[in-house]
């Protein structure tokens, strides 16, 4: 489950994490009560559990009334990579001298947390040099090792004490709500040096929410986003028409985010998880079937606990039965692939070395078949 950047600021702020003031509403006659006990100027922020809202201009300076009637339901009627704003943040605007990546993720394959962090931050953290990381095994993160994290990127004085602070919390975040990734991007830094949250992202796993009922009130699912979990596997609805199917969170979503900033629009997000069956990974081409804006299956898959072989197989039933008649764009990797792509060989399926070159062609057939 992806929570929205308010959702992800209230586990912060529970946590001890620093961030700026703020007020969520879904309607205008809330907003407006929000906007005169903040006061002006604040930022209009769109919520929506995928990237890229600046972009799309989902974030917005509001200097005075006259500006907040015109730019609130603008926000509010928007979509961003095919989400729905679901809420409206405004949020106190603050002076920053610089900003910051920080991260803690789940990294499944080499059974560890893994922390990066940069001196640039508010962009997307693939296209950032400079990257600092650390895999710091199962556990905590220690103080030195978060000072040593700090001083990497260059922070100095009171900023290294407040990055060690905000690095543990996550640290803690991530064990106690079993959370896959735990993001700030970005962190400001203050005049006076000090830190401030002025985003936040955080996944939490699937299989692990039963445990913590707490986090339940963030859950907002459609009928077959239900019947997905019930299933076993992560289903979330968009409005395009590119279904994205890999396993990982983090995967998918990445996955889903190259394939909107290539200009296709996805229509789910679907992660099979990783206690993936066949008759699971059938259910969820069940769903995807009755998707009606679905035109192509875009597939990226890494094989570890689930084979391969165990989705090819899955697809290769769901088109015996005529449940799908899609072209499926695949990128397969691991454990049985290459029998996989054996398998897959006389289907509708297209097989790709990279993701890169599944993602343009899904795009290009969907547009020829539009």
């Amino acid at each position: 489950m992806r929570l929205l950047e308010y959702q992800a600021k209230e586990l912060f702020a529970e946590y001890g994490i620093k961030i700026p003031r703020g007020l969520t509403s879904k309607d205008i006659k809330q907003g407006r009560k929000d906007a005169q006990e903040l006061g002006f100027p604040f930022v209009i922020k769109s919520q929506v559990p995928v990237g890229g809202r600046g972009k799309a201009g989902a974030i917005q300076i509001c200097h005075n009334q006259d500006e907040f009637e015109l730019k609130y339901p603008q926000i509010l009627e928007m979509s961003v990579k095919g989400e729905k704003t679901r809420a409206i943040l405004l949020e106190k605007m603050a002076e920053i001298k610089k900003e910051l990546y920080l991260s803690v993720f789940l990294n499944r394959g080499k059974r560890c947390y893994t922390i990066i962090s940069s001196s640039d931050g508010g962009v997307e953290i693939e296209s950032v040099k400079n990257q600092v990381i650390r895999e710091i095994g199962l556990g905590e993160i220690d103080k030195q090792v978060a000072e040593d994290v700090a001083k990497e990127i260059g922070l100095e004085g009171n900023s290294v004490s407040d990055f060690v602070d905000f690095l543990q919390k996550l640290s803690k975040i991530t064990i106690e709500k079993e959370v896959e990734l735990a993001e700030i991007n970005p962190v400001a830094v203050l005049d006076d040096g000090s830190l401030l949250a002025l985003d936040g992202k955080v996944i939490t796993d699937d299989n692990a929410n039963f445990r913590h009922p707490e986090l339940l009130k963030y859950q907002e699912q459609t009928e077959l986003e239900e019947r997905a979990e019930k299933s076993g596997f992560s289903l979330v609805e968009l409005d395009g028409d590119i279904a994205v199917v890999g396993n990982g969170a983090g995967l998918v979503m990445s996955t889903l985010d190259m394939l909107s900033d290539n200009g296709g629009k996805p229509a789910c997000f679907l992660d099979v998880g990783g206690g993936a069956t066949e008759e699971s990974v059938y259910e969820a081409l069940i769903l995807i079937s009755k998707m009606e804006n679905v035109k192509g299956i875009l597939v990226n898959l890494f094989g570890g606990i689930v084979k391969t072989t165990t989705v090819a197989t899955a697809f290769i039933k769901a088109y015996k039965n005529k449940l799908i008649d899609h072209i499926v764009y695949a990128r397969l990797k691991g454990a049985e692939a290459e029998k996989s792509k054996e398998m897959l060989k006389n289907t509708q399926t297209q097989l790709f070395d990279s993701v890169e070159e599944a993602i343009n062609a899904a795009v290009i057939g969907v547009r020829k078949n539009a």
